[in-house]
């Protein structure tokens, strides 16, 4: 049994829901990254995790695994360690719903399904530049803890990365 079931409001996406997701996934394109239905569906296609609620219109997490083929530089910087992981790509809330946990929610979920697959870590980045002060409060208090950095697109952006120990 799926133990998402068990928690109400989030529901498994794929594919099919590109569309629904489509639209919250570019309004934060500066946070993340633009992607159109087709790229968006090919991820959700690859997700070792992709859950949502709305079908991923009020809010979504997507995550990957180190095997996943993902054309990114932030999955490639974590993927050059050699160390498993799951890569947390994108988890974006809709400004209507922030403050109600969801994120949390998200989080928590992701944990389990990791745990229960046999990984032990979790990493992800966030903004430096532009600032995302608001993303760095929550990954600590959830704990993370950074472990690098590094600037990308022709120096448009510089994040920094963290990871997760699952125990």
């Amino acid at each position: 049994m799926d133990h998402c079931r068990k928690i109400e409001g989030l529901q498994v996406l794929g594919s099919i829901d590109a569309a629904a997701v489509l639209p919250l996934n570019n309004a934060y394109a500066k946070e993340t990254s633009a992607l159109d239905e087709g790229s968006l569906a090919a991820l959700l296609d690859m997700a070792f995790y992709a859950r949502g609620i709305d079908r991923g219109a009020t809010a979504f997490l997507i995550a990957l695994d180190q095997d996943a083929a993902y054309e990114n530089p932030n999955f490639a910087w974590f993927k050059a360690s050699g160390e498993p992981f799951v890569y947390i790509d994108r988890i974006i809330v809709a400004v209507s719903a922030r403050g109600k946990g969801i994120a949390k929610l998200l989080y928590k979920d992701l944990f389990a399904a990791a745990k229960q697959a046999g990984h032990n870590r979790l990493v992800c980045e966030v903004n430096i530049e532009p600032p995302n002060p608001a993303s760095d409060a929550f990954h600590a208090a959830m704990g993370f803890v950074g472990i690098g950095e590094a600037t990308i697109r022709n120096g448009t952006k510089t994040v920094r990365y963290f990871e997760k120990a699952l125990s």
